[in-house]
């Protein structure tokens, strides 16, 4: 090998070394102290992007820091690997979606390879292996047993042109972001996990995730989750309401946060598929133009409502008001929901912002009965006053504050048996049909006889047929005969399999728990309890913020519920997390239609992956964004050259020389004291902050320090001791040169402190008059404060001429501060 810098030689070499060594695969020894360091995994779509380069620098760099301190580390990768773009691509390309997919994984791979990064390769899955779909199935029919799966009808989008269930993501305008036809909205059976079950458990063991969280994540959780106390009460409708609907409904139930405002309601509010809307578009019971307002809100998605303007038709039907027994006004309202609070609302325009929207659009009355002061206002109210306050014309719970009157209220709702207080949560149960090709089968059959029956779990896996087309109209399992026809595993007699896929959210939902298991007892099971016990908890995850509510949320649940399910021990999967930011160019995420994409192949080739690896810690602390900066790429591949160039100052040393220290020059001193301070940096950057930039800078201030003395000791401890720290960061330069300076002793070699190198022989004062700097002087350390005011008089006399010194300041190792007049 030549002297000079050579990456893609070095790397090279090193990348097959491990590759020998088996360097990077967990010990099956359990009495070692573990750490579980994950990053998440990613969608095989060809190739990687800068995005991942950072994610799994930073998981690499602290698996590689754990590893050195003879910790037992397992650090793997796997591939996410089901989902809707292996479909487009199979459209597009006249692609199967399995060689699309596994072709990119092979290709991804070696790019991840060529990064240096420390995956175990024993423990590398696809979440598309028939083997992993095997034990996903397996937990899927025990949920159902255990009640936490079941199937119902609900309302989707459905676009008849491509005879397909659209996620609300893939409806743009209320059309279909395929074929652009008009989106339906239709009743369709499907599979729900009743997540809601573990709503609370999820919302308290937040608290046990302080301090290892992010508190924004957190508190997006936390919302998500939505927790909230109220009143449950019925509306019961008038007489003639009664009549109108044929006497098939007498009430409906409602939900409010905010009893102490019930005085206040004016009109009550459905959703557009409410039972009793649905009941009276069937029977014909509403005018043509009301009925055609209500189908034209139904066509529309929930996150296209939450966004447009209120819009709203009264039902020519009243119900009464519980405590006043005034008439009020049903109508159907865009922003009631059908999937939160039984689709009905109790609408009080003067304290909810919302309601006062729709009650001045549609001149309905608004009623305040809570002000600051408890004074009945005048004149019509400007906007909905929706703070706590003191309750008016409320009749008996006049005058009471916003908090006690809820809870009076809500007590007298018990005590009349007109309601009850209740819990409700915004979270909702999981839907998890995808009328999808590329997915998990869900592991149903349904049988005249039997109903829906669970495949056997000795017949599993249930796995997709190959010999199908993608053409993006419909499900092809819809039409697979040979897939859809089977025998019921209850009675033996003709039955039909489930077409549905499983959401691909499923899949990383455990993943982590399969990483856990070693790959021996993967023919098996899915998890291994004891290898389990032993990993989990995962002690540092690494993924982006836009994972922060669904796929968290989902992977708490599913270890809450496999926990439950006698599978595993552990009631969180992640004990600590890092969000790392996004990668920028030009100010904006790289994109290919922003054409601002940097290609990490490319960059890799050019410059190597140390480099790359470098650039990516260095540039910006791991949570924040980091904008791509050409030259900043430069300066990174710079710092490697002089590194490597600096190993030929060192003596023959093969381990840590020992150094008198006393007998050194000031700037032979000063470099150890630079070493050293990157050394007690190093282990809070990788075990608390991950500030790899503040490490990287100070690594950088050692050389130039070292820079400044040529004592080969000095060269050889700092080197020692700098490509130790280094090694994770940019691995494959500090290996060579370890391996050519110190048999690469350093790298596994625990180094302690050395506090003589801390002791400063003296002490830079600043000195000010009157509070100006006028000098600096040098001080003995052990100097007493005579000795430092006398030193900094001399160093200032031309500002002390003909003054009176009337106060002396010292403080101690910073500053001397003469007041003068």
């Amino acid at each position: 090998m030549s002297n000079g810098y050579n990456p893609g030689e070095i790397e090279k070499k090193w990348q097959g070394i491990w590759q020998e060594e088996n360097a990077f695969e967990p010990s099956s020894d359990k009495s070692k102290k573990k750490k579980y360091i994950l990053s998440m995994f990613p969608y095989p779509s060809g190739r990687i992007h800068m995005g991942h380069v950072r994610n799994y620098a930073i998981g690499d760099a602290l698996a590689r820091y754990y590893r050195n301190k003879s910790y037992n580390v397992l650090h793997p990768i796997g591939w996410d690997s089901f989902g809707m773009p292996a479909e487009n691509a199979a459209i597009k390309h006249k692609l199967h979606p399995k060689s699309w997919t596994y072709d990119n994984i092979d290709y991804m791979r070696g790019e991840l390879q060529a990064l240096g990064l420390s995956f175990s390769k024993t423990r590398e899955f696809a979440t598309s292996d028939p083997l992993y779909t095997k034990f996903e199935q397996e937990f899927i029919i025990k949920m159902y047993e255990a009640g936490l799966l079941y199937r119902k009808s609900t309302t989707v989008n459905w676009c008849e042109d491509c005879h397909t269930v659209l996620a609300n993501e893939q409806v743009e305008d209320g059309c279909c972001w395929r074929c652009d036809n008009e989106v339906e909205q239709k009743q369709m059976p499907g599979y729900y996990i009743a997540i809601t079950k573990y709503a609370d458990e999820l919302l308290q063991d937040l608290k046990t995730l302080e301090g290892g969280w992010p508190s924004q994540v957190l508190t997006m959780q936390e919302n998500w989750i939505g927790k909230s106390e109220g009143l449950e009460f019925d509306f019961y409708f008038s007489e003639e309401s009664r009549k109108k609907l044929n006497g098939k409904y007498e009430k409906y139930g409602v939900y409010t946060t905010r009893p102490d405002t019930i005085y206040g309601v004016s009109y009550s509010a459905l959703s557009p598929e409410h039972e009793i809307v649905e009941y009276m578009l069937a029977n014909g019971l509403l005018a043509n133009d009301t009925a055609e307002a209500i189908e034209a809100m139904r066509k529309t998605t929930e996150k296209e409502r939450a966004s447009s303007e209120k819009q709203g038709v009264y039902l020519g039907l009243d119900v009464v008001h519980p405590l006043t027994g005034e008439k009020v006004p049903v109508w159907v309202a865009n922003f009631v929901l059908a999937s939160y609070g039984g689709g009905a609302v109790m609408a009080v325009p003067a304290h909810d912002e919302r309601d006062f929207e729709f009650a001045n659009k549609y001149g309905l009355p608004v009623k305040t009965v809570v002000t600051k002061d408890g004074n009945a206002p005048h004149g019509s109210a400007g906007e909905a006053y929706i703070e706590p306050g003191i309750l008016c014309d409320s009749g008996d719970f006049s005058a009471m504050k916003s908090k006690k009157a809820q809870k009076a209220i809500i007590y007298h709702f018990e005590q009349k048996g007109m309601g009850k207080k209740q819990t409700n949560f915004r979270l909702r149960d999981w839907g998890v049909s995808r009328q999808r090709y590329w997915g998990a089968p869900i592991p149903f059959i349904h049988c005249e006889s039997c109903g829906l029956v669970p495949e056997k779990i000795e017949n599993l896996p249930v796995t997709l047929p190959e010999d199908v087309e993608i053409t993006g109209a419909g499900n092809p399992l819809d039409s697979h005969e040979g897939f859809k026809n089977c025998e019921c595993p209850k009675c033996g007699g003709k039955a039909t399999r489930e077409t549905d896929t499983l959401d691909t959210f499923i899949q990383s939902s455990w993943y982590f728990l399969r990483y856990a298991t070693d790959s021996s007892h993967w023919e098996k099971e899915g998890i291994n309890k004891k290898d389990a016990a032993y990993w989990m908890d995962v002690d540092q995850y690494i993924g982006g913020i836009e994972h922060a509510i669904l796929h968290l949320l989902y992977a708490r649940f599913f270890t809450k519920a496999l926990r439950d399910l006698g599978y595993i021990q552990s009631s969180e999967p992640f004990s600590n997390l890092l969000t790392q930011g996004m990668v920028l160019k030009d100010g904006a995420k790289m994109s290919k239609s922003k054409g601002n994409v940097v290609d990490p192949d490319a960059l890799i080739k050019e410059y190597g992956a140390d480099t790359a690896r470098l650039f990516i810690l260095f540039a910006a602390p791991p949570q924040k964004e980091l904008e791509w900066n050409d030259s900043a790429v430069e300066g990174s591949f710079k710092f490697l050259k002089k590194l490597y160039a600096r190993k030929d100052r060192a003596g023959d040393f093969k381990t840590l020389p020992e150094i008198e220290h006393g007998g050194l020059d000031e700037k032979e001193k000063e470099a150890r004291k630079k070493v050293y301070e990157a050394l007690k940096r190093s282990t809070e950057v990788y075990e608390k902050t991950f500030a790899f930039n503040t490490l990287i800078a100070g690594a950088m201030e050692a050389i130039n320090a070292l820079d400044k003395q040529d004592n080969e000791a000095i060269w050889s401890e700092g080197l020692y001791i700098l490509l130790h720290i280094l090694e994770p960061i940019v691995p494959h330069v500090a290996s060579q040169m370890s391996q050519e300076l110190f048999d690469r002793k350093n790298l596994q070699t625990q180094i302690a402190l050395k506090e003589e190198v801390f002791v400063q022989d003296s002490i830079n004062y600043a000195i000010t008059v009157n509070g100006k700097k006028r000098g600096e002087v040098d001080v003995a350390a052990d100097a007493d404060k005579e000795a430092i005011i006398a030193a900094a008089k001399a160093e200032v006399p031309k500002w002390l001429e003909e003054k009176q010194i009337i106060k002396e300041i010292v403080v101690p190792n910073k500053l001397v501060n003469l007041v003068v007049k």
